[in-house]
């Protein structure tokens, strides 16, 4: 007996090859069969001509706390995700131990969200230990994030690392990959990555081929400094020999669009040149991203609470204020290219500042009477750092460009936020692939979307037997209908789930039943299929 078989489906196997009709058997959590199957089961689905995918891979996200919060984790299984990449952007809660870690906890906590349970953990492994307790409902996999361990050897120093300090932070590093991290990631744009030197970078990544570890970057700019930005991470992994992930590539700022496409070359040129080099890219022309990032990165030394001390220095403003007034060689001011009126707060903490969530630092400046700076600044000091953005500074075009690249997967880039307004991406990213790029622009077709979404990212990031409708693959598996399969969520109304997506199964268990949970948390942690514990 089967313990499931789906019939009557167009079976989009992730491949990229054309759809066929078919039915899916599944047996303890495995495909078993594909094809015409006329066998007994103890649950059949009628799939009627709906499309029958692998479960969608969100391979760049910040759910490292939302898995643990919200181990149902509805908001992605309502879009057909089943598993998810976390511990991107260099900022993870793991490894978190040391005379630093207060440090670490306070200023990650806006990008990966704030925790309803305490932080037991100190290593990668224990972290690992802490999910697979909660009993999620998806799947996940981690990076070991370098401005964790960065920020655990050394604070937010903004200086050089010194050997020994380089030292510490591969032994942490070595330690992650081995209870399972699929590489390392970086945030050159965050402080304290943005500290850190290239020749740093590929020293720590000198750990990363004796576990094929992925090495995956947030570059340093994504605006004015795009270029040198993608040359210096191409340098980095051919230095080390290792492969590289380029996250959520962009151009950002007016008078950079169009930028994507030598972006795009460059990558082209060091794959002809032998360098095993990817992209993720999410389908929205706005980013999302805490607050302190708008600032000058000599303001966040030390961390936050000495950052929100420099505030009350009125020189500190008015140097802040010159600072942002103006371009910068050194790093990319992107509210000089943007526009304080295309920063949206999307999520505060206190009651009193909840009415400005959706409204832009411009609207909000006005409402006070105050300059733009001193009112991002009074802010920040208001909401004890914690204040997460929207930032619309991208060209629908480019995002296009970089969608349709057979280069780029397509991952969420998701922040999660109790309150307030988070960018639609964290509701409605997968969906909107095949509404938006499938059925209404036709950039991509079925096949080649359900490929960016499956089996590219699992190979990508080795997680070994997914991805596919294989037998002898894990019975993760979405049911939808590709005429009405529609996102929902809008920038003023995020927090709305999509249409057309009808059942979800993980490692073969139904999750979700017609748009409805099951309650059913059949979710694993997926060691990197190259980890020596695997």
């Amino acid at each position: 007996m089967l313990d499931c078989l789906i019939k009557n489906g167009k079976v989009v196997d992730g491949s990229g090859n054309p759809w066929f009709y078919g039915d899916i058997g599944i047996k303890d959590g495995m495909i078993v069969k594909v094809g015409s199957i006329d066998q007994e089961s103890y649950q059949v689905v009628d799939a009627k001509r709906q499309v029958i995918s692998p479960g969608f891979i969100d391979g760049h996200c910040h759910s490292d706390l939302m898995i643990l919060n919200y181990p149902n984790s509805e908001i992605k299984l309502q879009q057909g995700v089943t598993t998810e990449v976390v511990g991107n952007c260099g900022l993870s809660p793991a490894p978190f131990f040391g005379e630093y870690k207060h440090l670490l906890k306070e200023y990650v906590q806006p990008v990966i969200g704030s925790s309803r349970i305490e932080w037991s953990w100190n290593t990668v492994e224990e972290y690992v230990a802490t999910i697979r307790k909660a009993r999620p409902a998806e799947n996940i996999t981690t990076y070991v994030a370098h401005g964790t361990l960065r920020i655990l050897v050394m604070g937010f120093a903004k200086r050089a690392a010194t050997k020994e300090e380089i030292e510490r932070m591969k032994v942490l590093l070595e330690e992650g990959l081995k209870a399972g991290a699929i590489g390392l990631s970086i945030g050159l744009l965050y402080a304290p990555g943005s500290y850190s030197s290239k020749e740093e970078i590929a020293e720590l990544c000198s750990v990363l081929p004796k576990y094929n570890g992925l090495f995956s970057t947030h570059i340093r700019g994504e605006g004015n400094n795009l270029i040198p930005s993608i040359k210096e991470v191409i340098w980095i992994a051919e230095k080390a020999g290792v492969p590289l992930h380029v996250s959520h590539l962009k151009a950002a700022g007016k008078r950079n669009w169009g930028l994507v496409q030598d972006a795009m070359e460059i990558i082209t040129d060091a794959r002809e040149r032998g360098l095993d080099v990817t992209c993720d890219v999410y389908p929205y022309s706005a980013s999302s991203t805490m607050l302190l990032t708008v600032l000058p990165p000599w303001v966040l030394e030390g961390g936050v609470q000495q950052t929100l001390n420099r505030f009350r220095d009125k020189t500190i403003r008015e140097k802040i204020k010159d600072e942002l007034s103006r371009e910068q060689d050194d790093w990319d001011n992107l509210v000089c290219s943007t526009g304080w009126n295309n920063v949206m707060i999307s999520s505060v903490q206190t009651e009193k500042n909840r009415s400005l969530e959706g409204k832009n630092i411009a609207e909000i400046s006005e409402m006070r009477g105050i300059h733009p700076v001193d009112c991002m600044l009074d802010l920040l000091l208001e909401e004890n750092g914690n204040v997460s953005i929207v930032y619309f500074l991208m060209s629908d075009d480019d995002v296009r460009q970089v969608v349709k690249w057979d280069n780029s997967l397509i991952a969420s880039d998701s922040l999660h936020c109790d309150t307030g307004k988070p960018h639609p991406r964290l509701y409605g990213s997968f969906p909107r692939i095949f509404a938006k790029y499938v059925r209404e622009d036709r950039v991509l077709s079925l096949e080649q979307a359900v490929r960016k979404l499956t089996s590219f990212p699992v190979k990508r990031f080795n997680l070994g037997k997914r991805g596919l409708i294989v037998p002898g693959y894990a019975a993760d598996i979405v049911v939808f209908d590709p005429h009405t399969i529609q996102d929902e969520a809008t920038y003023q109304n995020p927090k709305n789930y999509p249409n057309g997506i009808s059942y979800v199964w993980v490692n073969g268990k139904m999750t979700m039943q017609n748009g409805v949970h099951t309650n059913v948390r059949e979710g694993v942690f997926i060691p990197s299929s190259s980890c020596c514990n695997h």
